[in-house]
This record gives structure tokens, sequence and C-alpha cells, in this order.
């Protein structure tokens, strides 16, 4: 009798949450497709430029980026890069010292002190800010790639928008394995969800490897205050400042020429760390919007699961699960295509259905691992 009475809310419940979903996949696919490529030839005056790099432990990847940096079409003298280093342990130190002394690019090292924090990121980036000179931060990270014309497209499409705040595009290069095919699709979904939701007027998500912002905005919301004790989130939290200051004020940019690159993660305990860190930030939103998709994203991917235990429990027939996952898969397959095309990752569009094969169990296992207020970054406990 009980079973009986679960399941006679329980299936409904599935059927609209997932239909639900579907017409949201649609919604976000309509505002994707409405975002459009700035202008890239303004000829007015550009803002100045602070890059800042925090690091740790960088030594495999700092000088890529530093090249990156060092042919950017951006003028030299417009632009300065802050490398923070948070007591690396291998030569990251001594090799961007060594570059910064044969550039023509103002590269600036800053060793961090040695003291605990619960977020050595959010740290990194406000001693960095007391001391630049440039009008818009940029910051990235010590292990990513950009390509010649990224900072001039950021300034470019600041100049046309007069935002605040632009969000920009990350995806993983060199893709070999299963797995990291795997990592782009999920990653793109990040990226194209957050894209449409700044496009929508919701910012919710957006990414620390890929974010600009004008200094003085920074100042005007308090930077960190109220989040600087939240081991993740130096990103989101202060987009949703700007965004509920100066509404209308954040863009998303959509451009080639803007994507960051980074690789994909090799080993799952690095992956599950930063994935944890991730996933604990919901809890701490302080406006509705992304506290609300956060949940709802959650129950959406915790029904198709729950409508595979009740179709393998033989309490609704095989159509019937098969009609629920189409009704979210399908939809999720055309957005998440568009959007892989858009990050030049057409290959990783073939590992969409395995992905999605997935997704609903990862989703709901770091909702509930980023419970335990526990993370690590760079090899340092955050708590």
């Amino acid at each position: 009798m009980i079973e009986q009475y679960l399941l006679s809310w329980l299936i409904p419940f599935i059927w609209i949450l997932t239909g639900s979903y579907a017409v949201f996949t649609v919604v976000l696919l309509f505002f994707w497709s409405r975002i459009k490529q700035p202008a890239r030839n303004l000829t007015r005056d550009l803002p100045t430029i602070s890059v800042i790099i925090p690091v740790r432990n960088e030594a495999a990847n700092i000088l890529s980026l530093l090249a990156d940096l060092a042919k950017q079409t951006f003028p030299a003298s417009k632009f300065e890069v802050f490398v923070m280093n948070d007591n690396s342990t291998d030569q990251t130190a001594g090799l961007v010292r060594d570059f910064a002394g044969k550039s023509e690019c103002n590269i600036q090292l800053i060793d961090l002190p040695d003291t605990a924090t619960t977020s050595p990121k959010k740290r990194a980036i406000e001693t960095a800010i007391a001391v630049a000179k440039g009008e818009w931060i940029v910051t990235t990270d010590g292990d990513c790639r950009v390509g010649p014309d990224w900072l001039h497209t950021i300034a470019t499409s600041q100049a046309a928008s007069n935002a605040k705040l632009i969000s920009s595009p990350v995806t993983f290069y060199s893709p070999e394995t299963l797995t990291d095919h795997l990592q782009i699709v999920e990653f793109s979904s990040l990226i194209g969800s957050g894209a449409s939701a700044i496009e929508a007027g919701f910012p919710s998500m957006c990414n620390g490897a890929n974010l600009a912002y004008e200094k003085q905005t920074f100042f005007d919301v308090n930077g960190y205050d109220g989040v600087r004790h939240i081991a993740s989130g130096d990103d989101e939290f202060l987009m949703h400042k700007i965004a509920a200051k100066f509404p209308g004020s954040v863009r998303f940019l959509k451009d080639p020429a803007a994507i960051v690159t980074t690789a994909p993660h090799r080993k799952w305990s690095d992956f599950f760390r930063q994935r944890k860190r991730w996933a604990s930030k919901w809890k701490h939103y302080q406006t509705a919007t992304p506290l609300v998709l956060a949940v709802y994203v959650f129950l959406c991917n915790l029904s198709i699961i729950l409508a595979a235990a009740i179709w393998l429990a033989g309490a609704i027939p095989a159509s019937s699960f098969l009609a629920i996952a189409a009704l979210k898969n399908i939809p999720e397959i055309v957005f998440l295509g568009s959007i892989l095309k858009f990050l030049r990752q057409s290959r990783s569009i073939a590992f969409i259905p395995l992905t999605q094969l997935f997704y609903p169990f990862y989703v709901c296992f770091f909702g509930l691992a980023a419970q335990k207020p526990e993370y690590q970054w760079k090899g340092r406990k955050l708590v």
C-alpha cells in the first residue's frame, strides 16, 4: 500500500521534473544562440589591464602561459602581469624571474606569505589588486594557455559593451583519452549554462581561469567581503555581487579568440578535489537564482536515477523509462553540441551520450560529497 502511494505521486513528479528540464534546456539553447560575437575593430581608447595569475607549483606550465602573454597583439605598454607565487616548492619562482628579466612585457613575481588561509586564490587576487595599475583585472591560472588576441578581444568587448564584468570561455586542450572527452563535454555544459544565464539576465556561473572585471567595481562591491572565508568562489561570488549592485553589467564573451585552454585532469583525485570545491559553493550563494538552479539541476538528475530504479523494480515499463531519458537527453545533445562546436571541440560531440549515462550520478555524488567541509588546493588542505 505504501509503495503504491509513493509511486502514485513519484512517477508524475519525475515526468514533471524531466519535462520542465527539457524546456529549461531549450531555453538555454535559445539564449546561447542569441549571444553575438562582438566587433574587434574598435578604434576608441581601450582600458589598461592587469593580468593576475595565482600559482603554486606550476613549473611545468607557467613558461608556456608567459610565452603566450608575450605574444599578445594587445600593446605591451597597456598591460602588466602579476604572478602570485603561493609558496611553491618547485622551480616556479625562479622560472618566472628568469622569463621576466628577458621579456619586454611587464611581468612581476610576488611571493605570498606562508600563512594559513581558507582561500589562497582570493588572497592572491586581493594582494595583486592592491598594487595593480590596470583599469581592468583579468584572471587566469598558471596551467592555462591563451591565444594571441586574448587580451585585445577582452578589451574591445568591454569598450563595446561598457560591461563591468566579462565572463569568457574555458575548455581543455589536446584530448587523448576517453576521460578527456568526457571532461570536455561535462565542462562545456557549465560554460554554456553560465553563458546562457548571463544572456538571460540571471548570472549564475563563470570561471576564474578566464574572468575580467573593472578594478574600481571590485572596490565598489567591497571585493570578497562576506565570502572571503569560503574555500572556492573567487569568480562566481564576485560576479553575483557585481550583478546585484550593477544590474545588466555582466556579459559573456562569445568569441573563439577569447577561449582559454587548460589540460584535462589525468588523476581522479585531482578531478575529485576540484569538483568538490566547486560543488561546495551552492550553499553559500547569497542570491536566489544560482541557489535555486543548483537545487533544481540536482533534483532533475536525481529524477533520472529514480526513474531507472523504478523501471528496474518493474514498476514502470522500459518504454516509459526510455521516454523519460529521451525527454531529458535529446535537448541536451543539441545544446551541448552547439557549445562544443563553438569551443572547437567537435570531436567530443560523439561522447555526449556516454557522458549522459554518468552525469546524473556525477551530479548527485558531488552534491552530497560537498557537504563535508574539507577541501584541498595544490596540495594544501583548506577548511
